[in-house]
């Protein structure tokens, strides 16, 4: 029980940081660089799909991580379940009022505020990333013996 709880758990937190990645690498990059109304536009329905997965994941990842650590599987478990579980509160009281900006019925898409609100939802989102990375370094390390 304890081998399958730390498995999960850390295949878990990958597939978050994976993902948590590619957004702040990849995608949030490659519709910064449209028009704002175009970035503005495709960020909404990407943020709706991306927000079941990676909260279902982090979610996922921190009862695995707290029951391994429960199960004899060490402290270091217990840390890596609390990094990746800070990303849920993060994200409700850092960048949910972001979100709720860019989401305001009547938006002007294409106004410099929302430019400024989707830069500054990238920088926030990169702070999840970070959380995720930090907690799959710790989770890997744990299942790698060091």
């Amino acid at each position: 029980m304890l081998e399958a709880a730390q498995l999960l758990a850390t295949l878990c937190c990958t597939l978050f940081s994976g993902a948590a990645l590619y957004i702040n690498l990849v995608e949030h990059p490659a519709r910064m660089g449209r028009a704002t109304e175009i970035a503005a536009t495709v960020w909404a329905p990407s943020y709706r799909r991306a927000t079941l997965m990676q909260a279902s994941l982090a979610i996922a990842s921190l009862l695995c991580g707290v029951l391994a650590w429960l199960l004899g599987g060490g402290v270091a478990w217990l840390g890596g379940a609390l990094l990746i579980g800070l990303v849920v509160p993060f994200a409700f009281v850092a960048i949910m009022p972001t979100n709720h900006r860019l989401l305001e019925p009547g938006r002007d898409l294409s106004s410099p505020e929302t430019r400024q609100l989707l830069d500054r939802w990238g920088r926030l989102h990169g702070v999840r990333s970070g959380l995720g990375l930090a907690a799959s370094l710790v989770y890997l390390l744990q299942l790698l013996g060091a």
